[in-house]
């Protein structure tokens, strides 16, 4: 991994220098932009909307647009007078329960490594957190941006996660929670009994993104000159199920069958060997039937004969 940002957890008197890396990463397929007849990239220019020239990037600026249309243009010297702290520090502004932070507020995710003098008091608040159970609540300047964040600990190294701002979380206004819906009690039952047939320890490993995989097979597909196999589609689900209770019901035993190891889907339908090979079996029994059809006719033709002559 690379570092991304340099700067120092300010805790009290104690200064402990750290270096910032991306926890995670986007595991997504990325494509270009591309002719289709030939393949070439497609290239974009900066073009003024007003001239129709091309300005370089040198001479680009920030642009607040106001509701009447009008554009105030913003340089790089109205944003130095800025109260954005340039000192690289994570001020620790004090310590909470995790579970009093929500989690819709955190945005991203870093490591913090220690510096080779830094190490030392980065163990002793390191382990001083995770003995106490809390998180530290923090703020720090990171992209010409300042966040409050939280600092945790995970395998033993400190994970700073950004914040959201309070006035940037959207309020949840919808119809259906002003409306007056009545849950009967044995409806709560069974909902309560399907998520206890379901309970189980989460482990991630068991999760994979099937859409990313799928798409790799066909660029690799691709790559080999193969022809491209339409994955089949999987069944639409409905809409909300009109007796409810027969739905919950039938979603305990399902998820039952699932964990006792009992087939809990339908049998699939013959597979193409399968078919063909009955397909056989009944050309064969055919043709025999046939043959014995021919036969028997053979053995009363002479006997036909016999009687005519006789006659």
């Amino acid at each position: 991994m690379r570092s991304i940002w340099k700067g120092a957890i300010s805790f009290g008197l104690v200064t402990i220098p750290v270096k910032l890396y991306s926890a995670t990463e986007q595991k997504d397929v990325s494509f270009h932009q591309v002719h289709r007849e030939d393949g070439g990239r497609i290239r974009y220019k900066r073009v003024c909307t007003l001239d129709g020239e091309e300005i370089a990037y040198a001479d680009i600026a920030k642009g607040y647009e106001l509701a009447t249309g009008e554009m105030v243009v913003l340089t790089d010297e109205d944003f130095e007078g800025l109260p954005l702290s340039t000192s690289r520090r994570i001020d620790v502004l004090q310590f909470a329960p995790a579970e009093q932070i929500d989690p819709i507020y955190f945005a991203k995710s870093y490591y913090l490594e220690p510096d080779a003098q830094g190490a030392k008091p980065y163990v002793l608040l390191r382990d001083a957190l995770e003995s106490s159970g809390q998180v530290a609540v923090v703020k720090v300047a990171l992209r010409q941006r300042e966040s409050l964040a939280t600092l945790r600990v995970r395998d033993g190294v400190f994970v700073l996660e950004t914040m959201l701002w309070p006035d940037e979380i959207r309020k949840p206004d919808f119809e259906f929670l002003d409306e007056d819906i009545d849950v009967r009690t044995q409806e709560l039952k069974m909902a309560e009994s399907l998520i206890s047939t379901m309970e189980a320890d989460f482990d991630p490993a068991e999760y994979h993104d099937t859409y990313r995989e799928a798409l790799q097979e066909v660029i690799e597909a691709k790559v080999a000159g193969k022809e491209v196999v339409t994955p089949p589609e999987a069944e639409e689900e409905g809409g909300p199920a009109v007796d409810l209770m027969a739905a919950l019901r039938a979603s305990v035993e399902a998820a039952k069958r699932e964990r006792e190891g009992a087939p809990a889907k339908p049998k699939r339908a013959a597979s193409g060997k399968a078919k063909a090979k009955d397909d056989r079996a009944k050309d064969d029994s055919a043709k025999e039937e046939k043959a014995k059809e021919e036969k028997g006719q053979e053995e009363k033709a002479p006997a036909k004969r016999k009687a005519r002559k006789s006659a």
